[in-house]
């Protein structure tokens, strides 16, 4: 939530506590593994043309930005060959998996497909 005076983001939660479930994260894997292992890398590691997409090389030049940010950026720009494809539930899954391969805890409830909720929850750092 934004406030209006200041233009500051309300953040209501973090990726530290447990924003996706296990069952979301993988059924992003089997999206993964169809749309995006071609380029990303079975273990999300990159490759010639695409970026690394987990651990902490990732998770650096995303922390501090909000889900929201990220799922936005995977849906206009994803997959390379046909950006905007997948349905919001998948661009979803797929960043729970995304979440979970950078070692954040899943938890009971799923990533909402819903970019207003999602930018209410921030990119931190992992637990050490």
């Amino acid at each position: 939530i934004r406030d209006i005076r200041t233009g500051v983001q309300e953040v209501t939660s973090s990726v530290l506590d447990g924003v996706f479930t296990a069952a979301q994260a993988r059924r992003g894997q089997r999206v993964y593994n169809r749309d995006c292992e071609s380029c990303h890398g079975f273990e999300l590691e990159g490759g010639e043309m695409a970026p690394s997409i987990a651990g902490s090389e990732f998770i650096g030049f995303w922390t501090e930005f909000p889900v929201g940010s990220l799922f936005e950026r995977i849906k206009v720009s994803m997959p390379a060959d046909a950006p905007g494809r997948l349905s919001d539930e998948e661009y979803t899954d797929v960043l729970a998996y995304l979440l979970e391969a950078s070692s954040y805890p899943s938890g009971e409830s799923e990533l909402p497909a819903d970019k207003a909720a999602l930018d209410q929850i921030m990119i931190v750092a992992p637990a050490e």
